[in-house]
């Protein structure tokens, strides 16, 4: 039996020396790391740092944080608000992770997907969003 452990919680959050309303905005961040965290362990297996090496499991760590960032870019900037909310784990299932096969014509090659995941509308949609993306010239601002 734990006796006493939200009586320490709530000194702890008392001891600081500011408004209380700044110590929620606190753990309100703190929050929102820990499920970053967790989306990023679940969604990319970023906590299996199978090798051998430290210099080589500090680069797959850096591998994995790479992707977790270039999906939050894709979530945020690209994707529908009707499909905004998808997590990591939904994006890396219906958007990466789906078989397609390339088919070579004398002038084009196209890609044969599936509509199980995402439909040809949807995908169509967060290409041509990925298109508007204008990137900044070297040396603006």
């Amino acid at each position: 039996m734990i006796r006493g452990w939200p009586e320490q919680r709530k000194i702890k959050a008392e001891s600081f020396d500011r408004k209380h309303s700044n110590v929620v905005k606190f753990y309100n961040k703190r929050g929102t790391a820990e499920q970053c965290i967790k989306e990023g362990k679940y969604a990319l297996n970023w906590i299996r740092l199978s090798c051998h090496d430290f210099i080589d499991n500090q680069v797959r760590l850096q591998l994995f944080a790479l992707a977790y960032n270039l999906g939050n870019f894709l979530r945020r900037l690209a994707l529908p608000k009707r499909v905004k909310q998808w997590s990591l784990r939904t994006l890396r299932v219906k958007l990466i992770k789906i078989g397609a096969k390339a088919v070579k014509h004398a002038r084009y090659v196209t890609f044969q997907m599936a509509e199980v995941m995402v439909s040809k509308r949807l995908l169509e949609e967060i290409l041509e969003r990925i298109h508007r993306l204008k990137p900044v010239p070297i040396g603006y601002g």
